[in-house]
């Protein structure tokens, strides 16, 4: 008499014909896009390197433009609001995303696609790349951007940076749309960086940290 499978057998039996196509990635295409992902410490210096740049290529633009940046492009007399609208914009934006990921299967392979190229990445890193991210980001297309060609220009733009590759990457691309957007009239509305960085920064955090926790590395 052959022995009968066990519940837990027929249920990962029927999970893998159920959701073979998200499994598959999970399991298989993760560690796949792991190995052949850049080295871990090539990507992050990257990063680091291409946000910078940003930063610096805002900073000369509003300079020129300005001749000096003050405070006030940061922190206006309202400044506990507009600390408060971005972390409510923020969370906002996480919790829309939460809500698609467990919606849809192509939020969920964006993530993991992330996972797998950012594979190693430390909490403390993940905090530091959110933060230096949204400041370099608001700084160069909600400051000089939008201060110079206007609020659909730095959203389009700021669009065009976050176009992945291949068609399941127009979800990510349509958030960043509507994030930049958004943050677009937040700067229009409060007339201070503040509020957008701080959404921004927020958004990053809790997307980044997710990401870490999902990583290979933080599974082996």
């Amino acid at each position: 008499m052959l022995p009968s499978r066990s519940p837990r057998s027929r249920r990962s039996r029927s999970g893998r014909h159920a959701g073979s196509g998200y499994a598959s990635f999970t399991h298989v295409n993760r560690r796949t896009l792991a190995a052949s992902a850049p080295a871990r410490g090539t990507l992050l210096n990257w990063a680091w390197s291409f946000y910078l740049l940003l930063a610096v290529a805002g900073i000369l633009w509003l300079g020129l433009r300005h001749g000096e940046i003050g405070l006030g492009w940061f922190v206006g007399e309202k400044w506990l609001a507009d600390l408060g609208l971005g972390l409510l914009t923020g969370g906002l934006m996480s919790g829309a995303w939460v809500v698609g990921r467990r919606s849809l299967r192509e939020a969920r392979r964006i993530e993991e696609y992330f996972a797998a190229v950012l594979g190693g990445l430390t909490g403390s890193e993940a905090l530091a790349l959110a933060v230096l991210s949204a400041i370099a980001e608001e700084f160069f297309f909600r400051g000089a951007v939008q201060d110079a060609w206007g609020f659909l220009a730095a959203a389009g733009l700021f669009t065009f940076l976050h176009v992945g590759p291949g068609r399941e990457f127009r979800l990510w691309t349509l958030f960043a749309g509507i994030a930049g957007l958004v943050l677009g009239g937040l700067m229009m509305w409060r007339g201070t960086l503040l509020a957008p960085m701080i959404a921004h920064a927020l958004v990053n955090a809790i997307g980044l940290s997710r990401l870490a926790a999902l990583s290979p590395a933080a599974e082996e």
